[in-house]
């Protein structure tokens, strides 16, 4: 963050209350837009509830008076004018998809929380100098297009538009025709382009974790966001008629995949208990009754917020692997890998004051999952801030948050756009 910019903003008026009323009724009415009987949601990419929950937010926001734009990857930026139009704005959202048995608070309460810092702003007609920004990231969850924050990558430039748009969903479906029925179901939304310079980029989210509610506290101010590696383990054996091969002569791969995941899992051993390792994707072929496995295909994901741990361990997975198995051979191939992320030092400084200011307590915490905000340091000054989640419990239909932990997270995004947007 430039110091000497914003040095030049207007001294900062009182900054206001939220309407933590408002905010949980606007929570309680987005649950059900896709509500499941489990009391979860499901908001898959494009589909039909999640384009509901955009349109629900648009007539929000219209209704208030801002302006909507949507850019050609998906990404729905709704707009609180300031004095300086072309000045750049501050930008705080995250996104409405869900996990396909998702919770009612995941991505939803970033969205709520920046919707209603605007909210509040024209509530008291308080007067900005940049604009302040909503954002909707398309397909933060990646549960229908892969990977995950693919909306978010194309607005950063990490990823390219044309390789986005051809992205194939799990129902056959083309992202660029999500990305179409979204545009067509916003007919208010102006074209917005993909290379906008941010003043900052700002989320809050749920932490998916249980370390605030133990302590606590109510606001959890990101440092960073750990990185990950993922391998693609394959174990290749033979396939035979499992009532004629005999045991001696057969190379099962699904025997030998679990001496594989028994190896790894004690060569990932880590008495500190930072290191995330898991096996989340499992798929045996031809996963037929009478028919000895021929072929195991798992995705190895190990998450840390040390670079050079994920070289090491990742590095010893590859070495490794093939001389876990017994008769089959083994291949491994990076899919994916993101280096640790940290946050703005000067961003982190601006919500540790407004939480101090609100009497909320406070402690700094690494992301274990990935978010949408990890592409924008060194793009602009960014941020995250968490709340606490109920046991920790996240991507599944029990999430749940207390309305007054929703209400701080809110307010603190609030005081922080408004104090980057010069409020005066």
């Amino acid at each position: 963050m430039d110091r000497r910019e914003t040095s030049k903003e207007p001294a900062m008026t009182a900054l206001p209350e939220i309407d933590a009323a408002r905010l949980w009724t606007r929570h309680m009415d987005f649950a059900r837009i896709g509500a499941t009987p489990e009391g979860g949601v499901r908001r898959l990419a494009f589909d039909a509830a999640e384009i509901a929950a955009h349109r629900h937010l648009a007539d929000l926001a219209l209704a208030r008076g801002f302006a909507l734009s949507l850019d050609p990857a998906g990404n729905l930026f709704v707009r609180r004018e300031g004095t300086e139009p072309g000045a750049a704005p501050v930008v705080a959202g995250s996104h409405l998809d869900s996990q396909p048995s998702g919770g009612r608070f995941d991505g939803v309460f970033g969205v709520l929380a920046a919707f209603e810092a605007l909210e509040i702003a024209e509530d008291r007609g308080i007067v900005t100098r940049r604009p302040m920004e909503v954002v909707v990231w398309a397909n933060e969850e990646g549960s229908r297009f892969r990977p995950g924050c693919l909306g978010s990558a194309v607005h950063a430039g990490e990823t390219a538009l044309e390789e986005a748009l051809a992205v194939v969903g799990d129902d056959g479906a083309l992202y660029g025709e999500g990305v179409a029925a979204l545009a067509a179901a916003l007919p208010e939304a102006a074209p917005a382009p993909l290379d906008r310079s941010f003043a900052a980029l700002l989320e809050a989210h749920i932490e998916q974790g249980p370390v605030l509610e133990a302590e606590g506290k109510l606001i959890g101010v990101v440092d960073r966001v750990q990185g990950h590696r993922r391998l693609d383990i394959s174990v290749i054996g033979r396939e035979d008629h499992s009532g004629g091969a005999p045991l001696s002569l057969r190379r099962d791969a699904f025997v030998d995949a679990i001496e594989v995941c028994r190896g790894l899992a004690e060569l990932c051993r880590d008495e500190t208990d930072v290191l995330r390792f898991t096996f989340g994707r499992f798929v045996v072929s031809p996963n037929a009754v009478s028919v000895v496995p021929g072929r195991v295909d798992m995705v190895l994901d190990l998450r840390h917020p040390s670079q050079a741990e994920l070289i090491r361990l990742g590095d010893l997975v590859h070495a490794r692997a093939q001389g876990l198995a017994r008769l089959c051979e083994v291949s491994v191939a990076d899919s994916s890998w993101h280096a640790p992320v940290v946050f703005t030092p000067e961003v982190r400084e601006i919500f540790a004051r407004a939480a101090d200011r609100r009497g909320y307590a406070r402690r700094e915490i690494y992301s274990g999952g990935g978010h949408d905000a990890r592409w924008f340091p060194g793009r602009c000054p960014t941020g995250m801030v968490f709340i606490p989640c109920e046991k920790g419990v996240s991507h599944h239909p029990a999430e749940n948050v207390d309305p007054a932990h929703a209400a701080a997270g809110a307010q603190v995004i609030a005081d922080a756009m408004l104090e980057l947007a010069g409020a005066g």
